[in-house]
């Protein structure tokens, strides 16, 4: 990164210092309890961090300035969210949601560039179909244009993909009386990573309540794929108390979850 010179304020960033572990729990706690000028020095203290995650993408910006200010999205996003309860460091937290912002920007900004081949494959379908819709009325297949002009049907769908308008997720798809609803509000969010990320904290921290028996059946069983007999058969106890075993702490572990 040395050859991007980044300001913020007037101050370069490699003039900031980076906060301990122990800064780190103390600015939580006074933010926590209402502190706001201690967001701005754990902004300050994490500049660094966002700098190093912004260093991996370097090869698929040409501007840093821009792709580091997501980064501070991310950043803040993740000192809002971050609760001293999880047990884990701060960067543990914050680098998978400054990863994400940063990869979200390049994938909603990235132009889509299509190659001349496709835009004259398009160009000489959309002729082949004009004219077979004029002589029968219906338009033709794909599997026939792809046979007419020697190309695989892949290549035509791709061709006829290359062609269509892009939608902004942003775009209007009703409006009435001034109340409108726009594609993205219609567009469900299958990737919650605060919300994966929190649940992945907390069943790290529910596992430590368990016993050291019923933890151990619950890593054979879930993250090794162990069956119960396999599981009664190595520990030496009966295929029913580990049944009974892994029962009460999947019951321990959901009382963490309500």
């Amino acid at each position: 990164m040395s050859r991007y010179k980044v300001e913020i304020s007037g101050i370069t960033t490699s003039s900031l210092r980076v906060l301990s572990n122990e800064e780190m729990k103390e600015l939580f706690l006074k933010l926590q309890a209402g502190d706001e000028s201690a967001k701005e020095k754990l902004m300050n203290g994490n500049l660094k961090l966002v700098l190093s995650i912004v260093q991996r993408f370097s090869s698929r910006c040409e501007n840093m300035d821009d792709l580091f200010q997501v980064g501070c999205i991310g950043l803040i996003k993740s000192i809002d969210h971050f609760d001293l309860k999880h047990e884990v460091r701060f960067s543990t937290y914050a680098v998978p949601m400054i990863v994400g912002e940063i990869k979200r920007y390049l994938r909603d900004n990235s132009v889509i560039r299509i190659s001349r081949h496709l835009k004259d494959l398009a160009y000489k379908a959309m002729q082949e179909k004009e004219r077979y819709l004029q002589q029968h009325q219906q338009e033709p297949s794909n599997q026939w244009l792809a046979e007419k002009l020697q190309v695989k049907v892949k290549d035509i769908e791709d061709a006829f993909d290359s062609i269509q308008s892009v939608l902004s997720i942003y775009e209007p798809i009703y409006n009435h009386d001034g109340d409108e609803l726009y594609l993205i509000d219609q567009v469900k969010d299958e990737h919650d990573e605060i919300g994966k990320l929190c649940n992945i904290m907390t069943l790290r921290k529910s596992m430590r309540t368990l016993s050291e028996k019923e933890s151990d059946i619950i890593r054979k069983r879930y993250f090794q794929d162990m069956t119960q007999v396999e599981i009664a058969q190595e520990l030496g106890i009966s295929q029913a108390q580990v049944s009974r075993l892994e029962k009460n702490a999947i019951a321990a572990l959901k009382k963490q979850f309500e």
